[in-house]
């Protein structure tokens, strides 16, 4: 009687565990190829611009509503280059790096705050260091970033959003720790400031 109730149990255990480990896959898989798409249509746009004239106003204006495609964040040490959505909320942050938009834009001389998922667009990001570049590629221009500093936050630490004026300042945020499978209270940040 005890063993049949505990083939019952393990049995269930084992289907369970199976299914976390399909739908987790699933959800991978879904968000590397939402990322792709997004990173296939931003690279259209700027290559679309290639050879055209390109120019920086001295502050340029931008209007985007949530969820377009904005641009490409690169990353030359990881080797990553990714999609800039507008907005945070899931379904942005399911295609790419979400810009925060109540935060500015390169060329506007203010804070710019983009935030990524810890487990696909932001992995390997404690892997960077002071000195680090960051470049963003937007249809205005091309604008690099070296980062100067790396704290962790508390989640409810807004000073990461305050304006930098007349300073621009990129602000990279992601979850804390990193190998946690399930939400965090503390936020992983990265402050760059514009070389070029």
């Amino acid at each position: 009687m005890k063993m049949t109730v505990l083939k019952i149990i393990s049995i269930g255990l084992l289907i369970s565990g199976s299914a976390l480990l399909i739908y987790s896959s699933y959800l991978l898989i879904t968000v590397n190829l939402n990322e792709k798409k997004a990173l296939s249509k931003a690279q259209t746009v700027i290559s679309s611009l290639e050879g055209k004239n390109r120019y920086e106003s001295p502050e340029p204006h931008y209007s985007f509503n949530p969820g377009d495609i904005i641009g490409i964040l690169q990353i030359s040490k990881l080797n990553k280059k990714l999609p800039i959505i507008e907005g945070t909320d899931e379904s942005e942050l399911e295609q790419g790096v979400g810009h925060y938009p109540t935060t500015k834009l390169p060329g506007q001389q203010d804070r710019i705050f983009l935030a990524g998922h810890r487990d696909t667009v932001f992995k390997k990001m404690g892997e960077l260091q002071k000195g680090d570049k960051l470049t963003i590629l937007l249809e205005t221009g091309t604008y690099t970033y070296e980062i100067y500093e790396t704290l962790i936050v508390k989640e409810t630490d807004l000073s990461v959003l305050k304006p930098t004026a007349p300073q621009e300042v990129l602000t990279l945020s992601t979850c804390y720790p990193f190998e946690y499978l399930s939400s965090t209270t503390e936020r992983y940040i990265i402050n760059a400031k514009r070389i070029q």
